[in-house]
């Protein structure tokens, strides 16, 4: 038995159709980026939603912005978070990358 879709390993999907298994965002294709500071004890925290990318391109993706940008992050559930306000920069780089991009939150 697959660990993943439960079907037989003879039958398994995931094998198959890898890009399926490891998508984090099925959406728009909309990229939105947002300045939080709620929940965060008072820190400011960039956060792009909306990739749709695999889980490794997302960490990729990621780490590569976070380069960018001079500063710390994570990934969590498929939302990519930037220590800092970054909005301005990341937009710009996003749609250097060909990606379609909104800010979000005012």
């Amino acid at each position: 038995m697959c660990a993943h879709c439960g079907l037989a390993t003879s039958k398994c999907v995931c094998r198959k159709n890898p890009r399926k298994q490891t998508a984090v965002y099925d959406g728009d294709g909309v990229v939105r980026v947002r300045r939080e500071k709620k929940g965060r004890k008072g820190k400011t925290v960039t956060t792009l939603t909306g990739i749709d990318l695999p889980k490794d391109e997302l960490k990729d993706l990621a780490k590569d912005l976070k380069r960018k940008c001079g500063g710390g992050g994570a990934v969590k559930d498929g939302v990519i978070e930037i220590q800092g306000d970054h909005c301005d920069v990341l937009v710009a780089e996003l749609e250097a990358r060909d990606f379609k991009v909104k800010r979000a939150g005012g």
